[in-house]
């Protein structure tokens, strides 16, 4: 086994299921609620999905050549909403995840321990990928959050349902029996 190999297809799958709590909490919003903030000094979805592809086509593109911070990001208008519907939102949260995934699928074995900069700080392409699962991990979580506070009762869970623990148990057992 190519341990490298195995690590690639692996993260490209945990990113891929990351990007699946999206996509099912982004299904359920309605054109209003992707504006929704708490507060002033909290993000609506819009503004989430608009850094975490601002982030991804800026990391990701020219991944092993260039800085992962592009000359022609603009990071602060990211924390703008003025994304006008939801079918364009749509098409920014796509767009800075075909960069992300179509990037990782081109990556080899060898590329894991080469060097990048992000920010001028210089990264194992194995820390990057990490760095990145993280950041947007945590994005994801902020967007599933605010799904879930808009939606309350009317919110269609993304995982094993409160009080069917036991269940989904035993039904995963018997799932994976004799593997």
């Amino acid at each position: 086994m190519d341990i490298g190999k195995e690590y690639l297809r692996i993260v490209i799958e945990r990113f891929n299921s990351v990007k699946t709590l999206g996509d099912k909490t982004l299904n359920q919003l309605t054109e209003e609620e992707i504006h929704w903030n708490y507060n002033n000094e909290s993000n609506s979805v819009a503004v989430i999905v608009k850094h975490l592809s601002g982030n991804m086509v800026s990391r990701w593109s020219d991944f092993l050549t260039s800085d992962g911070e592009k000359d022609y990001r603009n990071r602060d208008g990211e924390f703008m909403d003025d994304i006008t519907n939801k079918a364009e939102l749509i098409t920014v949260w796509e767009k800075g995840w075909t960069v992300l995934i179509d990037t990782l699928t081109d990556l080899t074995e060898q590329d894991l321990l080469k060097s990048i900069n992000i920010r001028g700080e210089r990264h194992l392409v194995l820390e990057a990928i990490e760095r990145q699962m993280a950041h947007y991990a945590y994005h994801v979580g902020q967007i599933v959050y605010i799904g879930k506070q808009l939606k309350d009762k009317d919110w269609k869970t993304l995982s094993i349902p409160k009080g069917k623990s036991e269940d989904s148990l035993k039904e995963m057992l018997e799932k994976h029996k004799g593997n």
